[in-house]
């Protein structure tokens, strides 16, 4: 419609809209493990208001929680965080702003990035993952060593990895390599004729048995939920400063005496008043404990109170833990610290005497208001970082977020129950598999059975070590909690952007290749996103184009591969391909 200096109204559409984003993310890790183990406990039951209540609450919370926080991961460490998630979509709306030549390296980007995933997911005409078992020798030493590579081969993940930059995707995929090239193999050679259960009698392969991914399921994935954990109590008192601050601030605030002057506040650094933030936060937390108390734990005073206290802790502490992760990576860790919530939740809810069928209910409900407000803190500092570039209010992009919530959390909980009802999530094309796993830790848990608490130690050690060398500790455990093929997109990505900034000895021609380069790598993440949901759309109403015969054939992956250095040849030539001034 040729509207002019609608940036800032675009800032505030694009942050209610990327509500049912994290909404999602929220209840799909916990809110379809009640449904899995359903099949299980017919005696379970489900109902919309569970679902809505929890994934409502849970977003709330989650806000109120990260608005004391903007300040010092937006503006005081402005810089020192790459922010990619963040700086993707402020090219795509700057870039639509000015139009013209701005945008079309943008618009170019969306179109190949786009193109080349649709395909990818909608006809199949290569692999989205690439495998060293492609190859006689990678299947040798993937059956007989447990050594596998393995690299998502799409434009989005590539992308994203150029926007992180080298120094961080190295870290992260350091994670990764630990993983699958030291941990993996050496629990094959030294236990491979050994059952290792750690207390989960659900187990009952020898470690020499199961393939490499199945022994990062089952065993080394657990070392990067403790190393993200303890990563996050170590962020945690390392910012205890700034939560006692922001603490302080409220309770002053609330007595009405702030102990300063009062002066003009720049409109770019106005948040919502501490005074609505606490007044917000215990309302928020009572009508959790209703809910709680009425619903969920039956009217049990004692396990209502319990959990209430479990929420609101590990809700508040790992707020910070989950702004520092999408602040790195763009990736928010939610699910292996709700997976770590779940286990805690069933442990002590266990032992106040809350067990079986009921329990799985109240601790998946319980994560599921926990997952849902990391979520939302994690997604919503994203939109205050691009406030905070393109000279946004905070405080209006605060309000209008909680309207945003309330109109997801509606949304989500039916598509839910929907999906349920159409497709189920225990298998098929809509196996969950965080929920799945969810449920499969939780199971026997509230039956008596202990967590593999020796890994997440493991994992606790190694982030202590990691700390004390100075090495980002959370970068790299959340390398070892993601899939691999998820992890080395990021290193190609980084490489791609040290590449192209340094080709030059004029430093201006090198930051100007750089800065093309996070426009097209944006156009990608964009492109790939928009195209992936219409893919979804046709799965969704039957249309399924994909041959998996030929996906099965190991020349697909080759085709994938061929497909992909075309790919990153386009990104690095046309990020160098700048007009001189």
């Amino acid at each position: 419609f040729k509207r002019k200096n609608a940036l800032g109204e675009n800032v505030i559409i694009q942050s209610i809209g990327a509500n049912s984003g994290v909404i999602v993310a929220g209840a799909i890790f916990t809110l379809p493990a009640l449904y899995i183990l359903q099949d299980k406990y017919p005696e379970i039951t489900i109902n919309f208001f569970e679902v809505f209540m929890s994934s409502l609450l849970g977003g709330i919370l989650g806000i109120l929680l990260l608005i004391p926080f903007r300040k010092y991961f937006v503006s005081i460490m402005h810089g020192k965080y790459p922010f990619p998630e963040a700086t993707a979509t402020t090219q795509v709306l700057v870039s639509g702003e000015k139009g013209g030549n701005q945008a079309k390296p943008l618009i170019y980007a969306g179109l190949v990035g786009g193109l080349y995933d649709f395909i990818i997911a909608t006809f199949g005409w290569w692999s989205e993952t690439v495998s060293t078992r492609i190859v006689g020798v990678g299947e040798m030493l993937a059956d007989k060593a447990k050594v596998v590579f393995k690299v998502n081969t799409g434009a989005a993940v590539l992308g994203l990895g150029y926007i992180i930059g080298l120094k961080y995707s190295a870290i992260i995929c350091a994670g990764s390599f630990l993983v699958w090239l030291v941990i993996i193999p050496l629990m094959s050679a030294i236990f491979g004729s050994e059952v290792l259960t750690f207390g989960n009698d659900a187990i009952t392969q020898t470690v020499g048995s199961m393939s490499a991914e199945e022994i990062f399921t089952t065993y080394a994935r657990h070392i990067g939920i403790g190393g993200i954990a303890t990563a996050g109590v170590i962020g945690i008192i390392n910012s205890w400063g700034i939560i006692k601050g922001a603490v302080g601030l409220a309770a002053k605030e609330l007595k009405g005496k702030t102990g300063i002057v009062q002066t003009e506040e720049i409109r770019t650094q106005k948040d919502l008043s501490m005074k609505i933030i606490a007044i917000g936060s215990i309302i928020t937390i009572i009508l959790v404990a209703l809910f709680f108390y009425f619903d969920v734990m039956q009217g049990n005073l004692l396990h209502t109170i319990v959990a209430i206290v479990l929420v609101a802790g590990i809700s508040f502490l790992f707020t910070t833990v989950a702004a520092n992760a999408i602040a790195i990576v763009g990736t928010n860790p939610v699910s292996g610290m709700t997976l770590m919530t779940l286990i805690l939740a069933s442990v002590v809810m266990v032992a106040v005497g809350l067990k079986g069928a009921t329990g799985m209910v109240a601790s998946l409900v319980m994560g599921g208001v926990v997952c849902t407000a990391l979520s939302m803190a994690g997604g919503f500092i994203t939109d205050l970082k691009i406030g905070y570039w393109l000279g946004s209010t905070p405080a209006k992009q605060q309000t209008w977020k909680f309207l945003g919530t309330l109109v997801s959390a509606a949304t989500v909980g039916g598509v839910i129950m929907i999906l349920n009802k159409t497709y189920g999530f225990s298998s098929g094309a809509l196996a969950a598999p965080q929920a799945n796993a969810m449920a499969a830790v939780i199971d026997p848990l509230m039956n008596g059975v202990a967590a593999p608490w020796l890994l997440y130690g493991i994992g606790a050690v190694l982030a202590l070590v990691l700390t004390y060398f100075k090495v980002p500790a959370l970068a790299f455990a959340l390398g070892m909690f993601i899939p691999l093929e998820l992890n080395l997109p990021l290193i190609v990505g980084g490489a791609i952007n040290w590449y192209v900034t340094t080709r030059s000895k004029d430093e201006a021609v090198n930051t100007a290749r750089g800065e093309k380069g996070t426009l097209l790598a944006s156009g990608f993440i964009a492109g790939g996103a928009l195209m992936g949901v219409v893919s979804a759309a046709m799965r969704f109403g039957g249309i399924n184009l994909v041959n998996e015969a030929w996906l099965e054939n190991p020349l697909s992956q080759v085709a994938s591969l061929v497909a992909y250095v075309l790919l990153i040849v386009y990104l690095v030539k046309a990020s160098m391909n700048i007009k001189k001034s």
